[in-house]
């Protein structure tokens, strides 16, 4: 009895070596099969693109007022650029609204001067004021009731508000030639239908646009001469294109 024992463990072994490669055989072709499937590419998928694009009147105006200040030293041209700024507020914060006329500082610089030897001669500085909102004729005519300050700049664009409206009717125009498109293609080719494989949304368009800065001189001028209410700047704003891209694939069915 003996005798035969090893030879039947070692049939054992063997057998249970053989189960295991035949298995790893199946598994390692199972897994071919599966990834020569997946490698595969799909089929009748085309590429496009579509666009939507919808004209609005810019609602939302910014004005800058500036002052610019020179001395021998920059803690005296801070203190007067302060000075300018502080009285300007003052004036403006009477007739600021919410969304109407929003004020607030802008930019505040000071800087040293040299002369023509490279030696330090004194200090200049500039501070602005930034005017915006909806209310175009109230943002002109508060700016002309500042004293020492000049409008250096304005520009038009669309406030928040309108810009979501305007984008939402641009990517349901989008997104509809889009599906026109893929419709229309797929019939060309002889396909009834098509499915969606990926798509991406992209708005653009709507974004501020300077004013001429001659519009801005008259009131310039008029400050920089000693008058004390300078007239309105005249300002009118421009149409804007708000434009939504949407571009994918789809598989023609």
């Amino acid at each position: 009895m003996t005798l035969y024992s090893k030879p039947q463990s070692l049939s054992r072994s063997m057998a249970a070596g053989l189960v295991l490669a035949a298995a790893a055989a199946t598994g390692s072709q199972a897994w071919a099969q599966s990834a020569g499937h997946s490698a595969e590419k799909p089929t009748n998928v085309v590429q496009l693109a579509a666009q939507g694009v919808v004209e609005v009147k810019q609602d939302w105006m910014t004005a800058t007022l500036s002052t610019t200040k020179d001395g021998r030293d920059a803690a005296t041209v801070q203190a007067q650029l302060q000075k300018a700024v502080e009285a300007a507020m003052t004036t403006l914060r009477a007739d600021a609204r919410a969304g109407q006329m929003e004020v607030s500082t802008g930019s505040f610089s000071i800087s040293p001067r040299y002369g023509s030897n490279s030696k330090l001669e004194g200090w200049q500085g500039q501070a602005d004021i930034v005017l915006q909102g909806r209310d175009f004729v109230r943002i002109t005519q508060a700016a002309a009731k500042v004293q020492g300050m000049t409008l250096s700049g304005t520009s038009f664009g669309l406030s928040r508000e309108a810009r979501e409206k305007v984008e939402g009717e641009a990517q349901a125009k989008a997104i509809e030639n889009f599906r026109q498109r893929a419709a229309a293609i797929s019939k060309s080719f002889g396909f009834a239908g098509y499915s969606v494989r990926e798509v991406s949304v992209h708005a653009s368009g709507g974004y501020v646009r300077p004013m001429l800065q001659a519009r801005a001189a008259s009131m310039n001028m008029a400050k920089s001469a000693g008058y004390a209410d300078a007239a309105p700047v005249p300002v009118e704003s421009d149409s804007a294109e708000v434009t939504v891209n949407v571009s994918g694939s789809v598989q023609m069915q």
